[in-house]
């Protein structure tokens, strides 16, 4: 009997379970065109409302996996990478992948454009110029096996379908479906050839998913799928009640990378986060023999330069200026008006509405609110403070980087109220909320 799109829509409809069959020839017709946008449209809403059980999303993955190349690596070192859920001053991934190549791993990390309030890691590499984020597959390939690690954009041949679907769903109002996450998410990472994956799934006021409860069904999903599917993987659940580091937007997180990984800036939480995912990286790579090993390896690797120098040596060998790291001041754009912004009165950080602070970002014109939107690198906001920080005429809530002074001013008024000031300080908490996994240290 034939297969229909239409009569596999209404299966799903009906809360019944798709077929693998089902499944691959659904995604298969939207690949090539036999399977029409409103079909598209009608099975994510299906799926939004009925969910799938762990068959069906391990299908659905290995489906949109499978619609496009799946890069093959022959490295001596195993192939790896972490992928995050979305976040306000996560630039974790431009000192992650080098310090993880310096320890003998290889990172071929396909990235995205920032997403509503959350950046992008691929709009932070375009303020180095002449950085090319989307290289052809043989200088991916060569900077990869050559510096150790690539951060580039997604091509057009890696899980064709997912961007399809990611389209209508963007557009239909069911991005928030964790199978259909899951899917996106995975099909890419499998299809890059990795051989371990870390997933930092982000919960609190500044990520997508808000609630702990949220983050750990996506976790769950996540590791599950993944590793029935072949692919190592873990999660750490992350705070993102706050800004990750003190920067956010786009030249000036590229800033904060670099005076990371040269030791001229060392903020707890942003470490904290850098050095976990890596240890779990090389814990899944078998580079170290626990997470524990692998923080040891990944804390010298920093403190050592090694990991700056790999970062150095991928932005000159994907375009960027040979001298990037030891003068990087000199190419990265800076706004006209840089203003502080100091609370109204005296006391402490209680608490910080991270997507309002994202919000600004966006609004000061770096980041997007269409998709054919320019971003304005040079624009963001930098010495943000945190929950428990001072806050008084020495210590400003930030300092805002604006290209004119409406935007200056609306950007202060965002962030007047995202922060919240009390007279207690309030008491510390911890960036790591939970680890999930398979395979245990």
């Amino acid at each position: 009997m034939a297969l229909l799109p239409q009569e596999i829509i209404r299966k799903k409809r009906d809360g019944a379970a798709l077929t693998e069959e089902e499944i691959f020839f659904l995604i298969e017709g939207l690949t090539e065109g036999r399977v029409t946008e409103g079909q598209a449209a009608a099975f994510a809403m299906a799926v939004f409302f009925r969910g799938m059980n762990l068959d069906e999303r391990v299908a659905l993955t290995e489906a949109m996996t499978r619609s496009g190349d799946v890069l093959r690596w022959e490295l001596p070192g195993p192939v790896l990478d972490k992928h995050s859920t979305g976040g306000v001053g996560d630039t974790v991934s431009l000192a992650l992948a080098p310090a993880v190549a310096a320890c003998g791993g290889f990172v071929p990390m396909i990235s995205g454009r920032g997403l509503g309030h959350t950046g992008g890691t691929l709009d932070k590499l375009d303020s180095i110029p002449g950085y090319v984020s989307q290289p052809d597959a043989d200088t991916f390939r060569a900077v990869t096996r050559n510096v150790g690690c690539a951060i580039i954009g997604q091509t057009g041949d890696l899980a064709p379908a997912d961007r399809r679907l990611y389209a209508i769903r963007d557009i239909t109002g069911t991005v928030e479906s964790i199978p259909l996450i899951t899917a996106s998410i995975l099909s890419k990472k499998l299809a890059a050839g990795l051989e371990g994956l870390v997933m930092d799934v982000k919960v609190g006021s500044g990520a997508f998913m808000t609630s702990l409860e949220q983050a750990q069904s996506l976790a769950k999903s996540l590791v599950t799928v993944a590793n029935r599917a072949g692919l190592p993987t873990s999660a750490l659940l992350t705070d993102m009640d706050a800004p990750l580091a003190s920067a956010a937007g786009n030249a000036v997180e590229v800033a904060y990378a670099v005076d990371y990984l040269t030791g001229r800036r060392h903020e707890p939480r942003f470490h904290e986060v850098t050095v976990r995912l890596g240890a779990e990286m090389l814990f899944l790579g078998r580079i170290a023999a626990s997470p524990a090993e692998g923080r040891v390896r990944m804390e010298e690797a920093i403190a050592s330069g090694r990991a700056a120098e790999r970062f150095g040596m991928m932005v000159a060998a994907l375009g960027g200026p040979a001298d990037f790291i030891e003068a990087s001041e000199r190419y990265l754009a800076r706004a006209p008006i840089e203003r502080a912004i100091h609370a109204q009165r005296d006391g402490f950080v209680a608490s910080v509405d991270t997507r309002a602070v994202g919000i600004a970002v966006v609004a000061l014109g770096g980041g997007r609110t269409r998709a054919e939107d320019p971003i304005d690198h040079a624009v963001g906001l930098t010495q943000l403070a945190g929950p428990g920080d001072e806050a008084g005429p020495d210590r400003p809530l930030a300092i805002i980087h604006a290209r004119d002074k409406s935007t200056a001013d609306a950007a202060e008024a965002a962030l007047r109220r995202a922060y919240t000031i009390t007279e207690d300080r309030p008491a510390a908490r911890g960036i790591i909320l939970e680890r999930m996994a398979e395979r245990t240290a």
